[in-house]
C-alpha cells in the first residue's frame, strides 16, 4: 500500500468515526449499515473528499443511509481526554494495514476489521486499547481477543 492509499484510508476511517460519533453508532454497526459497496465508494473518492469537510461528508453519508441515532455515546461517557476522530482513524488504518496481506482486498480487511470484537474495544474511551502499540491490537485482533 503506497502512501496516497493509506492516506486515503485514514481519511476514510477518521470519517467513519466521527460519523458514528455523529450518531451516537458503534463504528462496526454503521459499518454493516452502509455495507462494503459504499466502503469501496468513500476510499475511492477520498482524495476529492478530503477537500470537504468531516461535516458534509459525514451528513452526507447519513442521509444517504438514513443511519438512525444509536444509544452508544462513546464521547459522552468518556471520562478522560477523548481522543480525536483522525487519532482513532489512524489506529484503524494501522491495524488495517498489519492485517493486510498481499493480495488482499482492502475493503475485505476493512470491513472485518472494523465489524470484528476489537472495533469495540478500541471505542472504549474509558480503557487504554486504542494508545495499545500496533503489535498489540494486531496479535489481540488475529487471536480473537485481547491478549493479557
Amino acid at each position: 500500500m503506497n502512501d496516497k492509499e493509506k492516506n486515503d484510508l485514514l481519511f476514510v476511517c477518521s470519517l467513519l468515526e466521527y460519523t458514528a460519533r455523529l450518531t451516537h453508532q458503534k463504528i462496526g454497526d454503521l459499518v454493516k449499515i452502509i455495507g462494503k459497496d459504499e466502503l469501496r465508494w468513500q476510499l475511492k473518492f477520498a482524495d476529492v473528499n478530503h477537500c470537504l469537510t468531516f461535516d458534509e461528508t459525514a451528513y452526507e453519508l447519513i442521509e444517504k443511509y438514513q443511519i438512525p441515532s444509536g444509544n452508544f455515546d462513546a464521547v459522552g461517557n468518556c471520562h478522560y481526554r477523548v481522543p480525536t476522530k483522525v487519532q482513532i482513524g489512524g489506529v484503524y488504518r494501522r491495524l488495517i494495514t498489519n492485517v493486510m496481506k498481499p493480495g488482499d482486498d482492502v475493503i475485505e480487511v476493512m470491513y472485518e476489521v472494523l465489524t470484528s470484537f476489537i472495533s469495540a474495544e478500541i471505542s472504549n474511551f474509558n480503557a487504554s486499547t486504542f494508545y495499545e502499540n500496533q503489535s498489540y491490537l494486531y496479535h489481540s485482533y488475529m487471536a480473537g481477543e485481547l491478549l493479557p
